[in-house]
């Protein structure tokens, strides 16, 4: 199904996770709606954009299985992050628990409002590999201290790409009195999301990896007794706005000043759109991936050596490998902007898009798999590997 994406057709891309890949149709569409804005701003931006938004937020909201009212369109899972963070009130002393599996971007955000607050940031040291989700869900609870106020866990990790058991690791946290803003960065699309059901306190999520809407479309999930307290990064109209009608929370986060917001819109098109393109939907998308991104695992790990660092039940779209040490020296994470030598080396010599990185002072390879990907892409990548390592 390569064809039916904007991907360069002699590439060999497995590395969906960084940023998403976007069908043709979901790009036609969104230049559709790009067109009618053009045409006529005022009519769009001042008729036509809050009924068009309220529609595209009911459709994300049965995706997400949640209610409409309780999301907000932003436009990355850091921006949320940020959001959450820079929203609460602590105090000197308090805690902000994070993982050593989370993304660099948001532990930053965690670092910048603990500086400012006098909050101190602690790290719950999780193990890679892994055995189980107990494993997981006891380590992280082992961190939790009477001063931990927000928990910020990612659903799936992004070195790692370990899908935490995110259900018990939220009731276990939540009951303690501890808020959890989960970064489900990678969760939509590559798990299925019951957000009234699973009760964190805050959840964001981005729409351009997994569920292959445009760059630029993400959601941030405030429970309803907390959205009183969260603003969004920029403050606009919404702050001073006297409208009955609806929330603080849904004016302030609906205007964040001039933008192009067709990302936003054209999400319920996207979800439709590559639902379709397998006769069972989003579940046979998901479990299609899953599949594919085991069969990947294997043939990489039968190339390099070694075992599988995590279990079958732990995997989603994605699978990191360690890899063995390698003359080329290492990297810095996907998308921080220094490429490993290695993961350069297969894309000049092989044109192979895979992320190579370090974590916790290992060098790993991720592979990803969506409807684009088939099982040549990494039997082109396992046989490029020996010789480069």
């Amino acid at each position: 199904m390569k064809h039916l994406f904007a991907l360069d057709p002699d590439v060999i891309f497995l590395n969906h996770g960084s940023f998403g890949a976007c069908p043709r149709v979901v790009l036609a569409e969104q230049q559709r709606l790009r067109d009618r804005l053009e045409a006529e701003p005022v009519r769009f931006f001042m008729r036509e954009y809050e009924p068009m938004l309220d529609s595209a937020r009911a459709a994300l909201g049965r995706f997400l299985g949640c209610q409409a009212d309780d999301l907000a369109f932003v436009t990355n899972a850091t921006t949320a992050v940020n959001c959450v963070l820079r929203s609460q009130p602590f105090s000197p002393g308090d805690e902000l628990l994070l993982t050593n599996h989370g993304y660099n971007a948001c532990t930053n955000v965690a670092r910048f409002v603990a500086e400012r607050t006098g909050a101190r940031v602690t790290v719950a040291p999780v193990p890679f590999p892994v055995t189980s989700p107990e494993q997981l869900v006891e380590a992280v609870l082992a961190a939790v201290t009477a001063k931990t106020k927000l928990a910020l866990i990612d659903h799936v990790t992004s070195p790692t790409a370990i899908v935490f058991p995110i259900a018990p690791l939220v009731r276990a946290l939540e009951d303690r009195g501890v808020r959890v803003l989960v970064d489900g960065a990678h969760s939509p699309g590559q798990t299925a999301l019951a957000l009234d059901t699973l009760g964190a306190s805050y959840f964001t999520g981005n729409l351009h990896k997994w569920t292959c809407a445009p760059k630029g479309a993400a959601f941030l999930h405030v429970r309803r007794d907390l959205q009183a307290e969260i603003r969004p990064a920029t403050i606009s109209h919404g702050a001073n706005a006297q409208r009955t009608d609806r929330s603080r929370f849904r004016v302030e986060f609906d205007w964040q000043g001039t933008h192009d917001p067709t990302p936003f819109l054209t999400v319920p098109f996207a979800l439709d759109a590559v639902g379709a393109l397998v006769p069972g939907g989003w579940d046979e998308v998901r479990q299609r991936g899953h599949t594919l991104v085991l069969e990947m695992r294997a043939l990489v790990l039968e190339a390099v050596g070694g075992a599988p660092a995590v279990p079958d039940a732990l995997i989603g779209m994605m699978a990191t490998v360690p890899l063995p040490d390698a003359k080329t020296g290492q990297g810095a994470l996907p998308g921080m902007g220094a490429l490993d030598p290695l993961q350069n080396a297969l894309w000049e010599r092989h044109r192979i898009e895979v992320p190579i990185f370090t974590f916790e002072g290992r060098r790993c390879l991720r592979v990803s798999a969506h409807l684009h990907s088939c099982l040549d892409d990494a039997r082109a990548l396992a046989a490029a590997l020996p010789s480069l390592l």
